[in-house]
């Protein structure tokens, strides 16, 4: 959890020496603080368990079993209040897409970590979602099966809620559809309100499901 340090974390990739410079980067931040590192998924739930952090930040292709991504839904489950950020050299949106309904709140390439890293995290401890913005247009077009009805949301709030589902900020939002920062705020309110989800990585995965960042062609 975020204690009166800041933002806690545990890391785990199988390369102490990937860990050793996420370590360092993460821990220039003022308001971050490893916990302890993992070189597996297992000792990363073990972890978790143990320290209870505010943020796994997690590589995706680790050996050993559970996967990876079969570890993301499970650690709510050890540790409801910590979120998982993946780090990866996955480009495929595929893989982004995946990661997201299972569960996880950031996905951050390692070519971008030293600079998409600690604000994924920030994002994360917060209770919000962080897409690496090279991924948001292609994660938009993948094919992932045909729309399901959007309970009750207007075209409004669909396009409202694909975009938070992408990452763009209230104020991004409102200057894509060209509506005011307020006006972009009611609707979001709303679509929380429909869908009975307050948290963006309840609406990220809501998204994902209902096929609604399908290519609109």
């Amino acid at each position: 959890m975020s204690d009166a340090d800041g933002i806690t974390i545990v890391l785990a990739d199988d390369h102490a020496v990937v860990r050793s410079g996420l370590r360092l980067l993460l821990e220039q931040a003022e308001d971050m603080h490893v916990l302890a590192e993992a070189g597996d998924a297992e000792t990363a739930l073990r972890t978790v368990l143990g320290y209870k952090p505010s943020v796994l930040v997690l590589d995706l292709n680790m050996p050993g079993e559970p996967g990876s991504l079969a570890a993301i839904p499970r650690v709510s489950e050890v540790s409801p209040g910590t979120h998982v950020v993946v780090l990866t050299m996955q480009e495929d949106p595929a893989f982004a897409r995946e990661a997201l309904q299972a569960g996880a709140a950031g996905y951050v390439l390692k070519e971008a970590a030293d600079t998409e890293l600690v604000e994924a995290v920030r994002r994360a401890a917060a209770g919000e979602t962080y897409l690496s913005p090279s991924l948001g247009v292609a994660l938009a077009t993948i094919a992932i099966g045909p729309a399901e009805p959007p309970d009750d949301l207007t075209d409004r709030e669909v396009e409202v809620l694909r975009l938070i589902a992408l990452g763009y900020t209230n104020a991004d939002i409102a200057g894509q559809l060209y509506l005011s920062i307020r006006t972009v705020e009611a609707h979001r309110a709303r679509i929380g309100q429909k869908l009975d989800m307050t948290s963006r990585s309840e609406l990220v995965r809501y998204a994902l499901s209902r096929g609604l960042l399908d290519d609109p062609a």
